[in-house]
C-alpha cells in the first residue's frame, strides 16, 4: 500500500502524490505569539513533526515552513495592557514557544517566516485581488475579499455558501458595510496607536488570512504539497487562504491536513473554558517523551484526551521502554547494527501509510518489545536482537528515543564516573565486601543514579 492521507478538501483518504517526486514541501500554521504555548500547540506541533519524521524515514526529502504571527489583535491588546511594544510581546512569546518545541524534540522548520517581514508581499496580494475585482475597499475600515465571486467558497469547510450564510453570525464578524457577512478583511485600516503600514488604499495592517498566503507561497512556491494546522483553523482561516489564492488563478496546497484538538475532561481545551493548560507544566510533569507518546496513542484526526492519569500512564510506559533498553544493553545486544524483523517493519509501514495510523504503529512497536524480552528469557539472543533493533528503529521513526534521560542536568556525575563506581561495587561484591558495595550504591543513589542487579548483569539509570 502506498501512502494515503485524509485530504480535508476531498473529505476522504487519497493517494499522496507530491509536486516533485521524492520531495515534500509542507506548510504548518504556527503560533500567534501573545501568550505561552498550551497543550493544543504541543499536540499540533507533535502531529506535524510525526508526519515529517515518517516521510523522511520513508525516503522523502522534506522541507517545512512554519510561520510566526507576530502582529495580531491579541498581541496589540497585550502590549497596550502591559505598556510594552508589540515587537517586545511577540519576541518574548516566540522564545517561550521555541523553548517548549525544543524540549519536545520537534525538528525545527527550514523556513520560519514572521508576518511583519512579508508586508510588501501582502500588499501585492491585496493589490492583485483588487485589480481582479475579487476585493473592494471600505473607506476607513480596510479592504475586503468578496466571497460571492467564488462559486465553491466553503468547499474546504464542507459547507455550501448558503449554509455558511445561515450561521454567519456565529462564525464571522458581521458588518453592515460588507457586501456579504462572509467577506473577510484582507487589510485593516489603522486605529490610533496601532502598528501600521502605508498602502495605495490607506494606512493599516494586514488581515490574518492574507499573512499566511504571502508567507506560504514565498517559502514554498505555488502548488506545495501539504498545508497543515489544527482543525479549528479549517474555517475561516484556511478556507479564506484558499479563496485568495484561487481567485488569482494560482495553484495552492495539493493536500489539506488537519489535526484535532485536545480535550480536558471531555471539553475542548481553551482559555475561555478555564481549562487552559500550560505546555511547559505538562512537560515538567511527565517528560517530553511521555507527552509525545500520549499524542501518538490517539490518531491525529481524533480529539486527544488529556489529564494527569493519562500523562502518568504514558510516563510509566516510557519507563518500561527505558528498562527494556537497559536490559538489552546488559545482554550486549546491539540496538543499531544487525538484522531486523522485516514482517514487523512491513506491518508498521502499512499502519503509517494508512493516513499516519500511529495507534496501530505503536502497538506493533510495543509488541516487538514484548517479543524481544521473551526471546531473551528463552535464551534466543538472535531473535531478541532482531526484535529489539526493529522496536528501537520504529520508536525512533516516531520521534521517541528510548534509553535516554529526560531532563537530565549537567550537575550529575558523568557516565564514565558512574561506570567506574559500578565496577568498584562489583569488585567489592565479588570479594564479599558488601559494606563497601552498599556504600557505593548509596553514594550513587544520592547522586540520582539507580542501580539494578538483573540476571543479565548490572544496569543503571538517572532518577
Amino acid at each position: 500500500m502506498s501512502l494515503h492521507i485524509y485530504d480535508t478538501m476531498e473529505r476522504q483518504k487519497v493517494p499522496f502524490v507530491p509536486r516533485t517526486e521524492g520531495e515534500v514541501a509542507m506548510y504548518v500554521c504556527g503560533p500567534t505569539v501573545y501568550d505561552v504555548p498550551h497543550l493544543g500547540h504541543g499536540r499540533t506541533a507533535l502531529t506535524y513533526d510525526m508526519i515529517r519524521r515518517y516521510l523522511e524515514w520513508s525516503g522523502y526529502k522534506v522541507t517545512v515552513a512554519s510561520n510566526v504571527t507576530d502582529i495580531d489583535d491579541k498581541i496589540i491588546s497585550r502590549a497596550e495592557d502591559e505598556g510594552r511594544t508589540e515587537p517586545e510581546v511577540a519576541a518574548e512569546f516566540t522564545v517561550a514557544y521555541d523553548e517548549q518545541m525544543d524540549r519536545l524534540g520537534v525538528i525545527a522548520a527550514e523556513s520560519r517566516p514572521h508576518a511583519t517581514q512579508f508586508i510588501d508581499g501582502m500588499i501585492d496580494i491585496v493589490s492583485d485581488l483588487l485589480a481582479r475585482d475579487a476585493a473592494y475597499v471600505v473607506p476607513e475600515k480596510g479592504v475586503y475579499f468578496s466571497v460571492e465571486g467564488l462559486s465553491d467558497y466553503g468547499r474546504l469547510a464542507g459547507r455550501s455558501l448558503d449554509q455558511l450564510l445561515d450561521d454567519a453570525g456565529q462564525r464571522v464578524d458581521v458588518d453592515a458595510d460588507k457586501r456579504s457577512p462572509l467577506d473577510f478583511a484582507l487589510w485593516k485600516a489603522a486605529k490610533p496607536g496601532e502598528p501600521s503600514w502605508v498602502t495605495p488604499w490607506g494606512v493599516g495592517r494586514p488581515g490574518w488570512h492574507t499573512e499566511c498566503v504571502a508567507m506560504s507561497l514565498s517559502a514554498l512556491g505555488p502548488g506545495f504539497d501539504i498545508h497543515g494546522g489544527g482543525d479549528d483553523l479549517c474555517f475561516p482561516h484556511h478556507q479564506n487562504e484558499w479563496a485568495q489564492v484561487t481567485a488569482t488563478g494560482q495553484p495552492f496546497a495539493r493536500h489539506w491536513v488537519h489535526s484535532a484538538m485536545v480535550n480536558v475532561a471531555g471539553e475542548k481545551m481553551s482559555k475561555s473554558l478555564g481549562n487552559f493548560t500550560n505546555l511547559a507544566e505538562a512537560i515538567d510533569t511527565a517528560g517530553p517523551r511521555a507527552l509525545r507518546l500520549l499524542a501518538l496513542q490517539t490518531h491525529y484526526r481524533r480529539a486527544m484526551e488529556m489529564g494527569r492519569d493519562a500523562l502518568s500512564a504514558a510516563a510509566a510506559a516510557i519507563d518500561r521502554l527505558d528498562a527494556f533498553h537497559r536490559r538489552m544493553r546488559a545482554a550486549d545486544i546491539d540496538l543499531v547494527n544487525g538484522g531486523t524483523d522485516p514482517q514487523s517493519l512491513g506491518a508498521f509501514r502499512e499502519a503509517m501509510d494508512d493516513d499516519f495510523g500511529t495507534p496501530v504503529a505503536l502497538d506493533q512497536a510495543f509488541s516487538l518489545v514484548r517479543e524481544a524480552n521473551a526471546g531473551l528469557d528463552d535464551g534466543e539472543l538472535a531473535v531478541a536482537g532482531a526484535k529489539a533493533r526493529t522496536a528501537a528503529m520504529l520508536f525512533t521513526a516516531l520521534g521517541i528515543e528510548i534509553g535516554i534521560d529526560d531532563g537530565a542536568t549537567d550537575s550529575g556525575p558523568e557516565a564514565e564516573e558512574i561506570e567506574g563506581l559500578i565496577e568498584q561495587r562489583q569488585t567489592a561484591r565479588s570479594e564479599g565486601d558488601f559494606e563497601t558495595a552498599d556504600r557505593i550504591r548509596d553514594q550513587l543513589a544520592e547522586a540520582g543514579i539507580a542501580v539494578e542487579d538483573t540476571a543479565d548483569g548490572v544496569t543503571w539509570h538517572r532518577t
